[in-house]
């Protein structure tokens, strides 16, 4: 290697060797140095980052308007959800309570709307303020602002708690509590008995603590219905009064109802004898009713003209107004009326179908001087014969069916299905 190439590592590692002399010579300078350095390191972790202060942090002072302090006192914390954003500034007597003021974390953006309460982080105490915002967004804290007592809670006092346990052991019967331990220590087994009852009530507390918000509903719930109950408590005491006025009545008929249980079994079993005996009878019988009760649905029109006539009365009605007034009234028409013989195929009046007319239905009857339905012999013009039907017709030819419409109601044989589901309207 040259000169030139070793010449730009001599100037660093001369420099290396010559403070390694210095610090060997000034060694006792150095040691102090490094004291001092690792003083104001260690000094300024504690001070900044255990205890909080920092000249450099801007905070806002926010006063908050307490029932009472809880145990809250001077530094301490101030946490949003558990994490800490600041400290307790001062606590001092206001006019109708306690006015604390805190100092937060000008970075923390704390809601306005949150619910500041006083918690205790054992039960020794060590008190601090956490606030708890009912929902994210919202303005948000500013320096000077006051939160008032209706937005912030303190734990039970231990005065509060003790006079509450005094309250729930005058409610405790001594005579019952001491069943209760005489029943425990009654044999070797009182321990273990007493420990199944804590597992047990433990067991008990926490799947209630699971369904916690089912539990409450059911007690809101609950109260609604013992409400309700004590609401119409008169009419449950009249219902009350009124079974027991049936049961009085049921037990003066006991011998009666015990008769009818020991001698209702030889009518009932001589009732199931015939129908069992008569078993085959009984199923032709059935038939036939079917068969009348499909006769019958497709005469139905016909039996609501006789019963219930839509033109106003009923046969039934005619039949009975002609007997009155101790005589019988009938009107007699002695005008002879003709009738014709078309010499069509008959068909059945009650069929349901409707089938179409025939369209060459002309009377045969000869006799000019009888006019039935028309003017046979009207005069015409020269070579028309338009009194019988057209040469090579088919005298049983009917007319074309009509088209079917929305509202077409279907009849088939075996009566119209009800209710009858008409398609909808076409639009106009």
């Amino acid at each position: 290697m040259t000169d030139r190439t070793l010449r730009p590592l001599e100037w660093p590692a001369r420099l290396l060797v010559d403070s390694a002399g210095w610090t060997r010579r000034h060694r006792v300078l150095v040691s102090v140095a490094g004291i001092v350095v690792t003083l104001v390191l260690v000094t300024s972790y504690i001070v900044g980052g255990t205890l909080g202060i920092s000249p450099l942090r801007r905070t806002i002072s926010v006063q908050l308007r307490l029932h009472e302090s809880g145990g809250l006192l001077p530094n301490q914390d101030v946490t949003l959800r558990g994490v800490r954003i600041g400290r307790v500034k001062s606590v001092q007597l206001g006019d109708t309570g306690v006015v604390a003021t805190i100092e937060i974390d000008g970075r923390a953006r704390v809601p306005r709307n949150s619910h500041v309460r006083v918690s205790a982080l054992s039960a020794a105490g060590e008190q601090y303020v956490d606030f708890r915002p009912d929902q994210a967004g919202g303005p948000a804290l500013t320096n000077g602002a006051v939160i008032s007592e209706d937005s912030t809670t303190v734990p039970v006092s231990l005065a509060t708690l003790l006079g509450d346990a005094n309250g729930l052991l005058a409610q405790v019967d001594p005579q019952k509590l001491a069943a209760i331990t005489t029943e425990l220590r009654v044999s070797n087994q009182g321990p273990a008995k007493l420990a199944a009852l804590l597992d047990g009530g433990a067991y008990l507390i926490s799947t209630l603590d699971s369904v916690l918000p089912q539990t409450v509903s059911v007690l809101r719930t609950s109260s609604t219905v013992l409400n309700t109950v004590v609401d119409t408590s008169a009419g449950l005491a009249q219902a009350t009064a009124n079974v027991n006025g049936i049961m009085s009545g049921a037990r003066s008929m006991d011998g009666g109802f015990r008769t009818l249980v020991d001698t209702g079994d030889r009518p009932l079993t001589m009732l199931d004898k015939i129908i069992d005996d008569n078993s085959d009878t009984m199923v032709k019988l059935l038939a036939n009713l079917a068969t009348t009760a499909e006769v019958s649905s497709a005469r139905i029109p016909a039996l609501t003209e006789i019963v219930n006539s839509t033109r106003g009365g009923s046969a039934v009605e005619s039949l009975s107004s002609v007997v009155r007034d101790g005589a019988v009234w009938v009107m007699i028409d002695l005008y002879p009326r003709y009738s014709c013989d078309y010499g069509m195929p008959s068909l059945p009046p009650a069929l349901p179908n409707y089938p179409e007319p025939y369209l060459y239905t002309y009377c045969r009857n000869p006799d000019p001087s009888v006019l039935v339905r028309g003017a046979r012999n009207a005069p015409r013009p020269p070579g028309d014969d338009t009194a019988g039907p057209p040469p090579g017709a088919d005298p049983e030819t009917q007319a074309d069916p009509v088209p079917a419409d929305p509202a077409t109601l279907p009849t088939p044989f075996g009566g119209t299905p009800l209710p009858v589901r008409l398609p909808a309207d076409p639009p106009s």
